[in-house]
């Protein structure tokens, strides 16, 4: 198994304090910031772009992790790259069979590069992108607003997606998961393979945010 990295979704924090916020994570432990880009058509909210990624960016070191829910991924990985961006991830529902192809574009920009399965896509499909991804994210709940349950089923398509690594070689594959992740569900995330866990309202709504990331960690 793979290292457990947590990547806080900054969609769950203020805004007016991204500085602070990105400068907290990294001093309370988190792996990653997760970046949720929505367009407002692909799901109906509309959220923030490069320019926000951007104002993160001199404030932490950690990998900035943009998760693109937009309906023409690629006409944004030019503006994330020269925002900062560490990782972009693509919705499969939106690239279909053109998904392997812009995560080697990615790649070759210089990023990592990762596809997503939404709760009702069969796992199965992002089987073919396993090879040209540096990450796989599985959503627990369906995109576009933050505070959702999680939806249990969703850690069969882990287990699956492990499963498949495994058996092609790549034991140490990093799958990801987003939705819906607190303390109460972490090590049933993790027991599943999952070794990503995006979590934004349990770690901003926490009152010691690192013990509620080492907690999530399974620490």
């Amino acid at each position: 198994m793979p290292q457990i990295k947590i990547a806080p979704s900054i969609l769950a924090s203020d805004f007016s304090r991204g500085a602070e916020t990105v400068k907290a994570l990294e001093q309370n432990g988190a792996d990653y910031v997760h970046c949720d880009i929505m367009d407002g058509n692909f799901v109906p909210p509309i959220t923030f772009g490069h320019q926000f990624v951007g104002s993160l960016r001199p404030h932490t070191k950690l990998p900035l992790d943009c998760h693109l829910m937009v309906l023409h991924p690629e006409t944004h990985f030019e503006e994330l790259k020269k925002a900062g961006a560490d990782f972009i991830t693509i919705h499969k529902e939106v690239c279909k069979e053109q998904t392997p192809a812009l995560l080697r574009r990615i790649r070759e920009m210089g990023m990592k590069s990762g596809a997503v399965v939404n709760p009702d896509t069969p796992i199965e499909r992002v089987f073919d992108c396993v090879e040209d991804a540096d990450m796989i994210l599985i959503m627990s709940v369906f995109p576009g607003w933050g505070g959702q349950k999680f939806i249990a089923d969703t850690l069969k398509k882990a287990e699956a997606l492990r499963s498949f690594c495994i058996r092609n070689g790549k034991p140490d594959f990093d799958i990801e998961m987003d939705g819906g992740i607190s303390e109460q569900n972490a090590k049933e995330v993790i027991s599943a393979g999952v070794n990503v866990l995006v979590a934004g309202s349990a770690v901003f709504r926490s009152l010691d945010m690192a013990s509620t990331i080492r907690a999530l960690r399974g620490e």
